[in-house]
């Protein structure tokens, strides 16, 4: 089977007009560990984290990521390739676990902080995760679901850890007690002082277990490897030329994929700091972008519109905000000219997936995204150094030609080397070396690539992907349901948002607000049908199967509060 890294270079395209971009880049670091140690051994004075207004050394964060892994290793047992799972939101305990948890040699699971009762515990059991660190906030959710896993461990932190001034952001926050819980901070004093011995991971041991969903519905998790995670932060660091003088604005949640390598990995390669704000608040992102200088930041775009629609965007000094990106979801071209009329600075648009573990595509500086004529996308840009891409005749005829629609197909260093304990969706996915994305992509004669659809039926809620399947079967455990459909709409804030379709039981009054509180307890939030519409049947084809199409193209109407039945 051809491998990641032996990919004919004929398939990354040169158009006449592309800018002069590296094919690949040499990584500098052989593992993880050696990427987090580089900047705690070669820059312990410099900032390492801003939290609100707290800084955090690379030295101290070193220091705490050492004793940590002490821990795992004294106190708890660990031993290389054991699982610890991590639940947290962007707090300063993110470098530290998993710095330390390199370091001991274990596989880092991030674990969305919104997932509740069976997602979470399905996560939990398919990864055979030890070890828990989650926040105080969520002890109670984690500890119930612990039962059926091979869950031994549950270790907590507070987001009000390392702060001497609560922001105003957290003054709803305080302290849990969280019975049969051990404190982070407990652990890092107790260990204080350790230099550990690094774990020397081999390229292809896995680094991270990142969850993704895929075309059966079902949560699966990408096995990104040592080698890719660190090709990963070299490789975008080097596209966007971050260095020590950047200060990354940490937009995505650090348990999602651009979180954990577009903003700690590349910044730990850089030698930058990172700032932390807990979770995304658009008035206080402001407030403290102008207070730490904020120069570099890759998000969604409904994170760039929720900062323009703030009252506090035309005041605050955003002058050091010069190297922006917008992925994880479509961008909208009068997004992009909005943010540059009242700015000054263009965003970049980007894409990459899950297994991906970084962008393939992305504008580059200097350049401006095409539009497709015939689709109104906006351009995903060129791919990345080291990337490969082609577009995939839909006909099984080979490669598409340019300008035809075809699914685009990638290959790369960062390239998962599968799905965990998922060996049937690998061997679909993942083919002769190449990535079968499920989208609908072409490519033109300059090299510039486009998403036009997607063959999957994913729907992208604020760059999250929900799975169809994921709601129907929690509506389907509704007393008074009887079948659901759910797809995805438009969306003007969150580019796209859930929208079910069910079918009332005989002798049932459902309402849209009371289906919406049952999903809630069961699902995150984005998850949640934002649209319940009732209706009598659900249309389906000769075999059974929903024809989702036909729902899609469905008019929405306004939200129906009751049932007719």
């Amino acid at each position: 089977m051809t491998g990641r890294n032996d990919i004919d270079s004929q398939a990354r395209p040169a158009g006449p007009n592309l800018p002069d971009l590296p094919t690949r880049i040499e990584p500098r670091f052989s593992n993880a560990s050696d990427l987090f140690e580089h900047a705690y051994r070669q820059a312990p004075d410099s900032p390492g984290v801003y939290y609100f207004d707290t800084m955090l050394t690379f030295g101290e964060l070193g220091r705490r990521a050492h004793a940590f892994a002490a821990a795992l290793r004294s106190r708890y047992g660990i031993q290389p390739g054991d699982r610890l799972a991590i639940m947290l939101q962007n707090v300063p305990a993110v470098p530290v676990v998993m710095h330390g948890a390199f370091l001991a040699g274990a596989i880092v699971v991030p674990v969305s902080a919104m997932l509740k009762g069976a997602e979470l515990a399905s996560h939990l059991a398919d990864t055979g995760a030890r070890l828990v660190i989650c926040l105080e906030s969520l002890h109670a959710t984690v500890a119930e679901v612990l039962p059926g896993t091979a869950v031994e461990h549950l270790v907590v932190t507070s987001e009000l850890e390392d702060l001497a001034v609560i922001p105003q952001s957290l003054r709803g926050s305080s302290r849990v007690e969280c019975a049969g819980a051990v404190q982070l901070a407990d652990l890092v004093a107790a260990h204080r002082g350790t230099d550990t011995v690094p774990h020397r991971a081999a390229g292809s041991d896995p680094a991270l277990l990142a969850y993704t969903s895929g075309t059966t519905g079902f949560a699966k998790a990408a096995v990104v490897d040592h080698s890719s995670f660190v090709y990963a932060a070299e490789s975008l660091g080097s596209w966007a030329g971050i260095d020590e003088r950047d200060t990354t604005v940490a937009v995505a949640p650090m348990f999602h994929i651009t979180g954990l390598t577009g903003h700690l990995a590349t910044s730990r390669s850089a030698k930058s700091p990172l700032l932390l704000m807990y979770r995304f608040e658009p008035g206080e992102m402001l407030r403290l972008i102008e207070r730490w200088r904020g120069s570099w930041m890759l998000g969604p775009a409904t994170a760039f519109i929720s900062l323009m629609r703030h009252p506090d965007f035309a005041s605050r000094d955003l002058a050091s905000l010069t190297k922006l990106h917008s992925g994880g979801a479509p961008l909208p071209h009068a997004v992009l000219e909005n943010f540059e009329r009242a700015t000054g600075q263009y965003l970049h648009n980007v894409y990459g997936l899950t297994e991906t573990a970084t962008p393939s595509h992305g504008i580059p500086y200097g350049s401006r995204s095409p539009v497709d004529a015939e689709s109104g996308a906006v351009s995903i840009g060129v791919p990345l150094p080291g990337v490969h891409a082609r577009i995939l005749s839909l006909d099984w005829q080979g490669d598409a030609p340019v300008g035809e629609v075809g699914e685009l197909a990638l290959a790369s260093p960062t390239l998962a080397a599968g799905y965990w304990n998922r060996p049937e969706e690998t061997a679909h996915a993942f083919q002769d070396g190449w990535f079968h994305t499920g989208d609908l992509a072409k490519r033109d004669a300059e090299g510039y690539y486009y998403i036009v659809d997607r063959i999957k039926d994913m729907i992208i809620v604020s760059g999250f992907k929900v799975s169809p399947r994921d709601v129907e079967e929690v509506l389907g455990d509704h007393p008074g349901i009887l079948e659901a459909a759910v797809v995805g709409m438009l969306d003007d804030y969150r580019g796209e948002a859930v929208r079910a379709f069910v079918v009332p039981r005989a002798g049932h009054v459902l309402d849209a607000a009371e289906i919406g509180a049952f999903c809630r307890t069961r699902l995150a939030s984005y998850k949640v049908p934002t649209r319940v519409e009732f209706v009598t049947e659900i249309p389906r084809n000769p075999a059974g199967k929903i024809i989702k199409r036909i729902l899609r193209d469905q008019p929405v109407s306004p939200i129906e509060a009751r049932s007719t039945t």
